[in-house]
């Protein structure tokens, strides 16, 4: 879990071109500045190319409702980990 957290965390340190970007399970996209719908699209084709996984549009439209965080984000994105397995 915490390995998939500090790959998301590298993902959105190039996404938003800050490297000293910290995030935790309990951060959400208002709590990063510039992360708006336009980003929220780089994050998701970002982490699809990191994890070399697919979200689908229902999927990325429920990770920007409110009370959605990073550590559901990690939780879907290693549910579709194993999926692949």
């Amino acid at each position: 879990m915490a390995d998939t957290l500090v790959q998301v965390q590298e993902v959105l340190r190039r996404v938003f071109d800050d490297d000293d970007l910290v995030v935790s399970r309990s951060t959400t996209a208002g709590d990063v500045d510039g992360w708006d719908s336009m980003m929220h699209i780089n994050v998701i084709i970002a982490v699809e190319k990191k994890f070399g996984i697919k979200f689908a549009a229902a999927e990325t439209n429920a990770l920007k409702e409110v009370g959605q965080d990073l550590g559901i984000f990690c939780d879907v994105v290693e549910r579709k980990l194993a999926a692949k397995k």
